[in-house]
């Protein structure tokens, strides 16, 4: 008995020193990882739905405001991913510019907003709209602009150009290269 004993006792003890060297080299269980920074820049801290920002200058007027139903906001880059964005931007006189897009990118730091996709801003007071696909906006200075072709649009008055800039504080639209127009004249009544 002493020697199935001594067996038994011996194969338990093979088993556990068995289990427990697999255990340590077991490839999921626990190790020392570091972090990589940049690919931490890279993750979202906030995925929100049906958001609101508001953005104020340094003496406390609103420059921006944006609403989406999905935003993805990255602290580290300072930036926002929105889907179908609709902005309200302020000029210096407190009027207020609609923009939106399909997509849009925010850099909270910066106040730089671009809008991608079907982009369109449009003078509520002047009665005039501006489609491109690519609109950048400088929110500091309320300067708007687009490289990519543009379609400015005053009914019954509309014009078209490779390029645009408008800067909100002055209410002044330039249109440059290529620049074509349909002006019918008035009819009166």
């Amino acid at each position: 008995m002493t020697k199935r004993f001594k067996t038994r006792v011996w194969l338990a003890g093979l088993v556990m020193a068995l289990g427990a060297l697999l255990v340590w080299l077991d490839p999921r269980g626990p190790q020392d990882m570091t972090i990589d920074p940049e690919a931490q820049a890279q993750e979202p801290g906030h995925v929100l739905e049906n958001a609101e920002i508001t953005l104020f200058g340094d003496n406390g007027k609103i420059l921006q405001a944006l609403k989406t139903p999905r935003l993805i906001h990255t602290p580290q880059q300072s930036e926002t991913w929105t889907e179908e964005p609709e902005a309200i931007l302020y000029d210096s006189e407190n009027r207020q510019w609609l923009a939106s897009a399909d997509v849009g990118t925010l850099n909270t730091t910066t106040q730089a907003l671009l809008l991608s996709g079907s982009a369109r801003l449009i003078a509520p007071d002047e009665g005039w709209q501006l489609d491109t696909e690519l609109l950048h906006y400088d929110g500091l200075n309320q300067h708007a602009w687009s490289e990519t072709p543009v379609l400015l649009q005053q009914p019954p008055q509309q014009m078209s150009a490779s390029r645009m800039d408008a800067w909100l504080n002055e209410s002044q639209v330039r249109l440059t290269d290529n620049v074509r127009g349909s002006h019918p004249p008035a009819t009166q009544r």
